[in-house]
């Protein structure tokens, strides 16, 4: 069972940055794709950025440019570095993982989710 921990949520202002972890635990495969995605009050929720199994990743477009995706192999944890935090980003931002094909345009492709790591940004 895939076990998926998020740290990092945390109030910023406007144009400010925050790194969330994602610490990684039980997988039983080394080909797996990992993904952040978010969901605002009310909204529904939206692919952040992917890191697939072949290790190429993806953006949303409302983030590229400012969200980097990175990953610690020996510590099993990805990162997502957001520079430049707007109000509209603020949200629960999920961890999630799967074995299979991955798509950051369907949260339902990935079955294993984390808890969630609260951002808020004010203005």
């Amino acid at each position: 069972q895939v076990h998926l921990v998020e740290s990092g949520g945390a109030s910023v202002q406007a144009g400010g940055s925050l790194r969330l972890s994602c610490a990684a635990s039980g997988y039983t495969s080394t080909r797996y794709c990992m993904a952040w995605f978010r969901q605002a009050a009310g909204k529904k929720r939206e692919g952040v950025a992917l890191l697939d199994n072949d290790g190429s990743t993806r953006y949303g477009e409302s983030v590229k440019g400012r969200f980097t995706l990175s990953k610690d192999n020996a510590k099993n944890t990805l990162y997502l570095q957001m520079n430049n935090l707007q109000p509209e980003d603020t949200a629960m931002y999920y961890c999630a993982a799967d074995y299979a094909l991955c798509y950051l345009s369907d949260y339902e492709s990935f079955g294993y989710w984390g808890q969630g790591a609260q951002v808020t940004v004010s203005s």
